[in-house]
Protein backbone atom coordinates (compact mmCIF):
# COMPACT_ATOMS: atom_id res chain seq x y z
CA UNK A 1 0.00 0.00 0.00
CA UNK A 2 1.38 3.39 -0.96
CA UNK A 3 1.97 6.03 1.68
CA UNK A 4 -0.77 8.70 1.76
CA UNK A 5 -0.03 12.08 0.23
CA UNK A 6 -0.73 15.45 1.82
CA UNK A 7 -3.29 17.87 0.41
CA UNK A 8 -2.02 19.66 -2.70
CA UNK A 9 0.73 22.13 -1.75
CA UNK A 10 0.52 25.83 -2.50
CA UNK A 11 2.97 28.63 -3.27
CA UNK A 12 4.67 29.90 -0.11
CA UNK A 13 6.13 33.32 0.62
CA UNK A 14 8.87 33.25 3.25
CA UNK A 15 10.56 36.29 4.77
CA UNK A 16 14.20 35.71 5.73
CA UNK A 17 14.85 36.29 9.43
CA UNK A 18 17.99 37.67 11.09
CA UNK A 19 19.31 34.22 12.03
CA UNK A 20 19.33 33.21 8.36
CA UNK A 21 21.05 36.37 7.10
CA UNK A 22 24.02 35.50 4.89
CA UNK A 23 23.07 31.86 4.25
CA UNK A 24 23.30 30.45 0.76
CA UNK A 25 19.88 30.15 -0.86
CA UNK A 26 20.19 26.38 -1.36
CA UNK A 27 21.09 25.82 2.32
CA UNK A 28 18.21 28.03 3.45
CA UNK A 29 15.72 26.10 1.32
CA UNK A 30 16.99 22.73 2.53
CA UNK A 31 16.17 23.74 6.09
CA UNK A 32 12.77 25.11 5.08
CA UNK A 33 11.77 22.16 2.87
CA UNK A 34 12.59 19.16 5.02
CA UNK A 35 11.81 15.91 3.24
CA UNK A 36 12.19 17.40 -0.25
CA UNK A 37 15.08 15.80 -2.18
CA UNK A 38 18.06 18.07 -2.66
CA UNK A 39 18.04 17.42 -6.40
CA UNK A 40 14.46 18.72 -6.59
CA UNK A 41 15.39 21.87 -4.67
CA UNK A 42 18.20 22.60 -7.14
CA UNK A 43 15.86 21.86 -10.04
CA UNK A 44 13.24 24.43 -8.97
CA UNK A 45 15.98 27.02 -8.35
CA UNK A 46 17.45 26.51 -11.83
CA UNK A 47 14.01 26.65 -13.44
CA UNK A 48 13.40 30.11 -12.00
CA UNK A 49 10.43 28.99 -9.89
CA UNK A 50 12.16 30.23 -6.74
CA UNK A 51 12.06 34.02 -6.70
CA UNK A 52 13.96 36.33 -4.39
CA UNK A 53 12.26 39.71 -4.07
CA UNK A 54 10.38 38.82 -7.29
CA UNK A 55 13.60 38.18 -9.26
CA UNK A 56 15.21 34.92 -10.35
CA UNK A 57 17.73 33.57 -7.87
CA UNK A 58 20.72 31.24 -8.06
CA UNK A 59 21.66 28.51 -5.59
CA UNK A 60 24.83 30.23 -4.36
CA UNK A 61 23.23 33.63 -3.73
CA UNK A 62 23.23 34.75 -0.11
CA UNK A 63 19.90 35.68 1.39
CA UNK A 64 19.55 38.77 3.56
CA UNK A 65 17.27 39.71 6.43
CA UNK A 66 13.93 40.88 5.04
CA UNK A 67 14.25 39.13 1.66
CA UNK A 68 10.94 37.68 0.49
CA UNK A 69 11.31 34.28 -1.16
CA UNK A 70 8.62 32.74 -3.35
CA UNK A 71 8.70 28.97 -2.95
CA UNK A 72 6.83 26.96 -5.61
CA UNK A 73 4.47 24.11 -4.64
CA UNK A 74 6.41 21.05 -3.55
CA UNK A 75 4.79 17.78 -2.61
CA UNK A 76 6.14 15.66 0.23
CA UNK A 77 4.79 12.23 1.15
CA UNK A 78 4.00 11.39 4.77
CA UNK A 79 6.78 8.83 4.63
CA UNK A 80 9.32 11.51 3.68
CA UNK A 81 7.99 13.84 6.39
CA UNK A 82 8.24 11.11 9.02
CA UNK A 83 11.81 10.41 7.90
CA UNK A 84 12.67 14.12 8.06
CA UNK A 85 11.20 14.40 11.56
CA UNK A 86 13.30 11.46 12.81
CA UNK A 87 16.25 13.10 14.58
CA UNK A 88 19.80 12.41 13.51
CA UNK A 89 21.89 10.45 16.01
CA UNK A 90 24.10 12.63 18.20
CA UNK A 91 27.75 12.41 17.25
CA UNK A 92 30.90 14.34 18.01
CA UNK A 93 33.87 14.47 15.64
CA UNK A 94 37.60 14.95 16.37
CA UNK A 95 38.10 18.63 17.26
CA UNK A 96 41.08 20.38 15.70
CA UNK A 97 40.25 23.85 17.07
CA UNK A 98 37.42 25.37 19.08
CA UNK A 99 36.72 28.78 20.56
CA UNK A 100 33.58 30.78 21.27
CA UNK A 101 32.93 31.55 17.61
CA UNK A 102 34.50 28.79 15.52
CA UNK A 103 34.74 25.00 15.54
CA UNK A 104 37.09 23.06 13.27
CA UNK A 105 36.70 19.29 13.07
CA UNK A 106 38.46 16.46 11.27
CA UNK A 107 35.69 14.97 9.11
CA UNK A 108 36.06 11.29 8.28
CA UNK A 109 35.56 10.06 4.73
CA UNK A 110 32.17 8.57 3.94
CA UNK A 111 30.16 11.08 5.99
CA UNK A 112 28.16 13.80 4.23
CA UNK A 113 28.42 17.32 5.64
CA UNK A 114 24.62 17.69 5.64
CA UNK A 115 21.52 15.68 4.84
CA UNK A 116 19.84 15.63 1.43
CA UNK A 117 19.99 13.78 -1.90
CA UNK A 118 19.29 10.38 -0.38
CA UNK A 119 21.22 11.10 2.83
CA UNK A 120 19.04 11.51 5.93
CA UNK A 121 21.62 13.43 7.94
CA UNK A 122 25.23 14.55 7.91
CA UNK A 123 27.88 16.10 10.12
CA UNK A 124 25.95 19.27 10.92
CA UNK A 125 22.73 17.51 11.96
CA UNK A 126 24.66 15.09 14.18
CA UNK A 127 26.62 17.91 15.80
CA UNK A 128 23.41 19.83 16.55
CA UNK A 129 22.00 16.76 18.24
CA UNK A 130 25.15 16.26 20.31
CA UNK A 131 25.21 19.95 21.34
CA UNK A 132 21.57 20.85 22.06
CA UNK A 133 22.54 23.95 24.05
CA UNK A 134 24.47 25.51 21.14
CA UNK A 135 22.67 28.63 19.92
CA UNK A 136 24.02 28.28 16.37
CA UNK A 137 25.97 25.69 14.43
CA UNK A 138 26.30 26.36 10.71
CA UNK A 139 28.61 24.98 8.03
CA UNK A 140 31.08 27.60 6.83
CA UNK A 141 31.94 25.57 3.71
CA UNK A 142 31.53 22.03 2.37
CA UNK A 143 33.54 18.92 1.70
CA UNK A 144 32.56 16.08 -0.61
CA UNK A 145 31.25 13.04 1.20
CA UNK A 146 34.31 10.94 0.34
CA UNK A 147 36.80 13.69 1.21
CA UNK A 148 38.26 13.68 4.71
CA UNK A 149 39.80 16.53 6.69
CA UNK A 150 39.27 20.02 7.99
CA UNK A 151 35.70 21.29 8.14
CA UNK A 152 34.75 24.65 9.68
CA UNK A 153 31.52 25.23 11.62
CA UNK A 154 30.49 28.68 12.84
CA UNK A 155 29.03 29.12 16.32
CA UNK A 156 28.02 32.74 15.74
CA UNK A 157 26.26 34.38 12.82
CA UNK A 158 28.84 37.19 12.64
CA UNK A 159 31.66 34.64 12.42
CA UNK A 160 29.83 32.67 9.72
CA UNK A 161 29.45 35.75 7.52
CA UNK A 162 32.99 37.01 8.12
CA UNK A 163 34.72 33.71 7.29
CA UNK A 164 32.51 33.11 4.25
CA UNK A 165 33.44 36.61 3.06
CA UNK A 166 37.12 35.63 3.38
CA UNK A 167 36.50 32.51 1.28
CA UNK A 168 34.63 34.53 -1.33
CA UNK A 169 37.36 37.19 -1.52
CA UNK A 170 40.06 34.47 -1.79
CA UNK A 171 41.72 35.63 1.41
CA UNK A 172 42.04 32.12 2.84
CA UNK A 173 44.36 29.26 1.99
CA UNK A 174 42.75 25.82 1.62
CA UNK A 175 45.27 23.10 0.82
CA UNK A 176 44.48 19.44 0.17
CA UNK A 177 46.62 16.34 -0.20
CA UNK A 178 45.74 14.35 -3.32
CA UNK A 179 47.32 11.21 -4.70
CA UNK A 180 47.02 11.16 -8.48
CA UNK A 181 47.78 8.64 -11.20
CA UNK A 182 50.86 9.35 -13.29
CA UNK A 183 53.90 11.59 -12.98
CA UNK A 184 52.59 15.13 -12.48
CA UNK A 185 54.72 17.59 -14.52
CA UNK A 186 56.72 19.96 -12.31
CA UNK A 187 55.93 22.84 -14.67
CA UNK A 188 52.16 22.48 -14.22
CA UNK A 189 51.55 24.70 -11.18
CA UNK A 190 48.37 26.62 -11.99
CA UNK A 191 45.09 25.35 -13.44
CA UNK A 192 42.77 28.22 -14.41
CA UNK A 193 39.94 26.49 -16.28
CA UNK A 194 36.21 27.27 -15.91
CA UNK A 195 33.82 24.59 -14.67
CA UNK A 196 30.25 23.80 -15.71
CA UNK A 197 27.76 21.96 -13.47
CA UNK A 198 25.13 19.63 -14.94
CA UNK A 199 22.86 16.74 -13.94
CA UNK A 200 22.86 13.15 -15.12
CA UNK A 201 19.59 11.51 -16.17
CA UNK A 202 19.08 10.20 -12.64
CA UNK A 203 19.50 13.69 -11.16
CA UNK A 204 23.04 13.16 -9.85
CA UNK A 205 25.27 16.22 -10.05
CA UNK A 206 28.40 16.28 -12.21
CA UNK A 207 30.94 18.89 -13.25
CA UNK A 208 33.07 19.27 -16.39
CA UNK A 209 35.60 21.76 -17.66
CA UNK A 210 34.36 24.29 -20.18
CA UNK A 211 35.50 27.28 -22.24
CA UNK A 212 35.88 30.85 -21.03
CA UNK A 213 32.97 31.98 -23.23
CA UNK A 214 30.48 29.51 -21.66
CA UNK A 215 27.80 31.72 -20.03
CA UNK A 216 27.21 29.01 -17.40
CA UNK A 217 30.91 28.44 -16.74
CA UNK A 218 32.40 29.45 -13.40
CA UNK A 219 36.02 30.49 -13.08
CA UNK A 220 38.04 28.01 -11.04
CA UNK A 221 41.69 28.35 -9.98
CA UNK A 222 43.76 25.51 -8.56
CA UNK A 223 47.43 25.67 -7.53
CA UNK A 224 49.49 22.46 -7.54
CA UNK A 225 52.79 21.55 -5.88
CA UNK A 226 54.36 18.08 -6.07
CA UNK A 227 55.11 16.76 -2.57
CA UNK A 228 56.38 13.31 -3.50
CA UNK A 229 56.61 10.88 -6.40
CA UNK A 230 56.68 7.10 -6.65
CA UNK A 231 57.94 5.57 -9.92
CA UNK A 232 55.68 2.53 -9.62
CA UNK A 233 52.25 1.98 -8.11
CA UNK A 234 51.39 -1.28 -6.30
CA UNK A 235 49.45 -2.50 -9.35
CA UNK A 236 52.57 -2.12 -11.50
CA UNK A 237 50.92 0.31 -13.89
CA UNK A 238 53.02 3.41 -13.68
CA UNK A 239 53.91 6.20 -11.29
CA UNK A 240 51.90 7.98 -8.62
CA UNK A 241 52.24 11.60 -7.43
CA UNK A 242 51.29 13.09 -4.08
CA UNK A 243 50.18 16.69 -4.60
CA UNK A 244 49.60 19.66 -2.33
CA UNK A 245 46.59 21.31 -3.97
CA UNK A 246 45.50 24.81 -2.97
CA UNK A 247 42.18 26.10 -4.25
CA UNK A 248 41.60 29.81 -4.75
CA UNK A 249 37.95 29.24 -5.67
CA UNK A 250 35.59 26.78 -4.01
CA UNK A 251 33.71 25.21 -6.91
CA UNK A 252 31.88 21.90 -6.69
CA UNK A 253 34.28 18.97 -7.36
CA UNK A 254 36.90 21.53 -8.42
CA UNK A 255 40.03 19.57 -7.49
CA UNK A 256 38.69 16.27 -8.79
CA UNK A 257 37.70 17.68 -12.19
CA UNK A 258 40.76 19.91 -12.65
CA UNK A 259 43.21 17.09 -11.91
CA UNK A 260 41.31 14.55 -14.02
CA UNK A 261 41.07 17.00 -16.94
CA UNK A 262 44.85 17.40 -16.77
CA UNK A 263 45.17 13.64 -17.34
CA UNK A 264 45.97 12.77 -13.71
CA UNK A 265 42.78 11.67 -11.92
CA UNK A 266 42.76 11.20 -8.17
CA UNK A 267 43.38 7.61 -7.09
CA UNK A 268 40.12 6.03 -5.95
CA UNK A 269 37.84 8.73 -7.40
CA UNK A 270 34.61 6.92 -8.32
CA UNK A 271 33.15 9.83 -10.33
CA UNK A 272 35.98 11.24 -12.43
CA UNK A 273 38.72 8.65 -12.00
CA UNK A 274 40.07 5.61 -13.80
CA UNK A 275 37.62 2.92 -12.69
CA UNK A 276 39.78 -0.05 -13.71
CA UNK A 277 42.82 1.34 -11.90
CA UNK A 278 40.65 2.09 -8.86
CA UNK A 279 39.71 -1.60 -8.62
CA UNK A 280 43.36 -2.62 -8.83
CA UNK A 281 44.41 -0.03 -6.23
CA UNK A 282 41.61 -1.21 -3.94
CA UNK A 283 43.09 -4.71 -4.07
CA UNK A 284 46.43 -3.12 -3.15
CA UNK A 285 44.90 -1.45 -0.09
CA UNK A 286 43.40 1.90 -1.24
CA UNK A 287 39.70 1.54 -0.43
CA UNK A 288 38.65 5.19 -0.85
CA UNK A 289 39.39 8.35 -2.79
CA UNK A 290 42.76 9.81 -1.80
CA UNK A 291 41.73 13.42 -1.16
CA UNK A 292 42.22 15.03 2.25
CA UNK A 293 41.58 18.62 3.38
CA UNK A 294 44.95 19.07 5.03
CA UNK A 295 45.64 22.70 5.88
CA UNK A 296 43.57 25.85 6.26
CA UNK A 297 44.74 29.42 6.81
CA UNK A 298 42.44 32.34 7.62
CA UNK A 299 42.13 35.46 9.75
CA UNK A 300 40.06 34.82 12.85
CA UNK A 301 37.16 37.29 12.58
CA UNK A 302 36.98 37.90 16.33
CA UNK A 303 40.67 38.32 17.18
CA UNK A 304 41.89 39.44 13.72
CA UNK A 305 44.86 37.11 14.28
CA UNK A 306 46.12 34.60 11.70
CA UNK A 307 44.80 31.10 12.31
CA UNK A 308 46.46 28.09 10.71
CA UNK A 309 44.88 24.66 11.12
CA UNK A 310 46.24 21.33 10.00
CA UNK A 311 45.18 17.71 10.27
CA UNK A 312 47.31 14.78 9.22
CA UNK A 313 46.38 12.02 6.81
CA UNK A 314 43.85 9.56 8.26
CA UNK A 315 45.29 6.17 9.13
CA UNK A 316 43.91 4.35 6.08
CA UNK A 317 45.60 6.81 3.69
CA UNK A 318 48.82 6.93 5.70
CA UNK A 319 49.04 3.15 5.64
CA UNK A 320 48.73 3.16 1.86
CA UNK A 321 51.45 5.81 1.53
CA UNK A 322 53.71 3.79 3.85
CA UNK A 323 53.14 0.72 1.69
CA UNK A 324 54.55 2.58 -1.31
Amino acid sequence: MKAPIDTPPAVRLITVDEESDGQRLDNFLMRQLKGVPKTHIYRVIRSGEVRRNKARASADERVATGDVLRIPPVRVSHRAEEKAERPAPAREFPVVHEDEGLLAIDKPAGVAVHGGSGVSFGVIEQLRQSRPSARLLELVHRLDRETSGLLLIAKKKSVLKAVQDQFRERETGKTYLALVLGDWPESSKVIDVPLHKYLLADGERRVRTTSADDPDGMRAITLVRVARRWPNSPDGRGPLSLLEVTIKTGRTHQIRVHLASAGHPIAGDDKYGDFERNRELARAGLKRMFLHAWRLRLTHPQTQSPLQLQTELPSELQRFVDSL
